[in-house]
């Protein structure tokens, strides 16, 4: 699956992004998308997840003023971001979790993978 991201950029403290990804390909089910960030000199963590009956997680630092909602039909997931905090600054990577077709050979089958996106960089002034 290729997964497209937009949106990010440069925010003063107290500003608002969005960010959007979208899952193109031999898609057969999106059991979860969602946002992980990394910024400078630190480890991947986890934004914001949405799976496919809703169900939504944030990381504490994010509750409250980030929302995370996903468009089954259009394959997209969408990270509204609040209330911006320089400490929000970071490399936004979309991640789906996703079952897809496909081919070897004369076969076709089904086969469960983690997909990542492209960098997306958030900056966030004071």
């Amino acid at each position: 699956v290729q997964l497209q991201a937009s949106g990010g950029g440069l925010a003063r403290a107290g500003g608002s992004l969005r960010l959007s990804c979208v899952a193109s390909g031999s898609i057969l089910r999106l059991w979860e998308m969602g946002w992980y960030r990394q910024a400078p000199g630190k480890q991947r963590d986890m934004v914001a997840l949405i799976n496919d009956d809703g169900l939504i997680t944030y990381a504490d630092s994010v509750k409250g003023r980030f929302t995370i909602s996903l468009d089954n039909a259009a394959n997209t997931v969408t990270l509204r971001m609040n209330s911006l905090e320089p400490e929000d600054t970071a490399v936004y990577f979309c991640h789906a979790d996703a079952s897809l077709w496909e081919n070897s050979g004369n076969e076709r089958y089904t086969v469960r993978r983690d997909c990542w996106g492209q960098e997306t960089l958030v900056t966030v002034s004071s």
